[in-house]
């Protein structure tokens, strides 16, 4: 199971980051460029304990639906998600806040099970992992360059 661990400084305040990490509106632009749009459930505002969303979005040129689930929530410390159907065979991101020093420290932990087998870790291989790595770096960049800046106000109201 692929799982991939990434780090992200913040000079900002813990529960701002936690905030904007559950924003529906700061997920759409940090998705500018697979076109991500929030179908059902919550598809707006900060998701909540055991509440769904229904992303529509264009991965490795193909459109897909995804619909994940919060199963846990501890706020601002953590919360995590799990897909409840999409392309994946198995799906579990966690996010972990702590603050020390001005900073918070947001630790993602994203584990993955490609469908088809021994073909979907070939896949993982020789691009997925990458792939969902780069686009966990760009969401987090994008959570980051809002919440160093006056720009979460247009998110957080």
């Amino acid at each position: 199971m692929p799982t991939i661990v990434l780090f992200t400084k913040i000079k900002a305040a813990q529960k701002l980051v936690f905030d904007l990490s559950r924003s529906i509106e700061l997920h759409k632009i940090s998705t500018k460029k697979t076109n991500e749009k929030a179908i059902s459930g919550k598809t707006e505002g900060l998701i909540e304990l055991d509440e769904t969303v229904t992303w529509r979005a264009k991965h490795l040129g193909v459109y897909q639906n995804f619909t994940s689930k919060v199963i846990g929530c501890d706020s601002p410390n953590y919360f995590a998600d799990i897909m409840l159907s999409g392309a994946f065979k198995s799906f579990r991101h966690e996010h972990y806040f702590s603050y020390e020093d001005n900073i918070t420290t947001l630790v993602d932990v994203l584990q993955y099970v490609s469908p088809l087998g021994i073909l979907g870790k070939l896949v993982d291989l020789l691009f997925l992992k990458k792939y969902m790595t780069n686009f966990l770096i760009l969401r987090n960049d994008t959570i980051k360059a809002f919440a160093e800046t006056e720009k979460w106000k247009e998110i957080l109201t």
